[in-house]
């Protein structure tokens, strides 16, 4: 018999079920992995704004980690809302020497309301301590420009060369990609299409899916991560892992509109392989 994989997500929580921790682990599921996590902050929040934030400490968040690395075997690691520079820094130290196979960060900075989740002052902490531990980077547009100080991309071109400079900060060796997600870039760059980009220093891999018509993006993002994360052990490579993921992502968005979950951005529909 093969074991399942565990999987870990290190997210906040969101009480809709859309985003965090609970979407992380639904996505994780539906991957047939099993989920374990570690909470860094709360969140008042639902599908129309987040209201109030509560972090964990820092010193919380390191015993969250010690606790499961010394007990259970890890396959892959998913990195999502941090909220802090301490708990950034806290996050980075629990995995020294951890050396996971598989690090997805997913560099959460703002909600899909457009509260921010990420403090200005950890994202230089954020590029220092956890940049060179990921295996796979997955920001989208707006992240990408944050992380490297510039615009954010608006075309395809900016794209590749947006990939390459984070690519370039990652640490050297190995097997180490950047996932940029497309789902910004103007209609005119993808004419009804999702364009995103699977770099590792040579390879340039477009992952191209149709556009799904729907509101109910809530919590896509860490979605498409804790989904990575969880194929990532059960594929021969990254560029697989992705494919896969990434055509789970475009099946939840496909039945998101059977959902009726708030009056906002709804979330996806994570179990897609559900009889409808």
């Amino acid at each position: 018999m093969v074991a399942v994989c565990n999987v870990l997500t290190v997210a906040g929580v969101d009480p809709s079920g859309g985003a965090g921790v609970l979407a992380d682990v639904k996505a994780i599921s539906a991957q047939q992995a099993y989920a374990c996590a570690v909470i860094t902050a709360l969140t008042a929040q639902n599908t129309q704004a987040v209201r109030a934030v509560e972090p964990v400490s820092a010193a919380f968040v390191r015993a969250q980690m010690d606790a499961l690395f010394e007990d259970v075997a890890l396959a892959a690691v998913k990195i999502g809302m941090l909220g802090e520079s301490a708990v950034v820094v806290a996050v980075a130290e629990g995995l020294a020497g951890r050396a996971p196979a598989h690090v997805v960060l997913d560099p959460v900075m703002v909600a899909k309301s457009g509260d921010a989740l990420l403090r200005a002052d950890a994202v230089g902490a954020m590029i220092e301590a956890l940049l060179p531990l990921a295996t796979v980077v997955t920001p989208n547009l707006p992240e990408a420009g944050v992380l490297l100080g510039r615009s954010a991309p608006q075309t395809l071109a900016q794209m590749r060369t947006a990939a390459q400079a984070l690519r370039e900060r990652m640490t050297h060796g190995g097997s180490r990609w950047v996932l940029l997600k497309g789902g910004h870039l103007p209609e005119s760059e993808c004419a009804g299409q999702v364009m995103d980009l699977l770099h590792d220093g040579d390879r340039m891999i477009e992952l191209v899916r149709p556009r799904v018509q729907t509101k109910n993006t809530h919590g896509t993002g860490c979605t498409l991560s804790a989904a990575l994360a969880a194929c990532l052990p059960q594929c021969a490579d990254a560029p697989t892992a992705a494919g896969r993921a990434r055509d789970y992502l475009s099946a939840a968005l496909a039945r998101a509109d059977e959902l009726a979950v708030g009056r906002g951005h709804g979330p996806v529909f994570h179990f897609p392989a559900w009889p409808a």
